[in-house]
């Protein structure tokens, strides 16, 4: 079991592989983050991206599942904490 106390500067982890559809990318935007180049293959052409994109929320939830099953799989806590189960930097989150 890993926690927060146990991070180093550097310290590389590998997740995944995680396949993502453009259903998925289109599905996901729809319900959370609805702009065209993330919603319309067409729309997305003439976006910066010159094409669709997953949002980025979309790819940080994906992010944190891979930080939580990977092979640096952190302990399955509700919350950040440390080895003594001190919650840090979350009070925000719990009022």
């Amino acid at each position: 079991m890993r926690y927060l106390d146990d991070l180093t500067p550097g310290d590389r982890f590998t997740g995944g592989p995680v396949t993502v559809t453009e259903e998925d990318i289109v599905a996901f935007a729809r319900q959370f983050d609805p702009q065209p180049f993330h919603l319309d293959p067409e729309a997305a052409q003439d976006s910066v991206f010159g094409g669709l994109a997953a949002s980025g929320w979309h790819t940080a939830g994906l992010t944190m599942r891979m930080i939580v099953t990977g092979d640096g799989a952190f302990s399955h806590t509700t919350a950040p904490t440390n080895k003594e189960g001190v919650t840090r930097g979350c009070s925000a989150l719990s009022h």
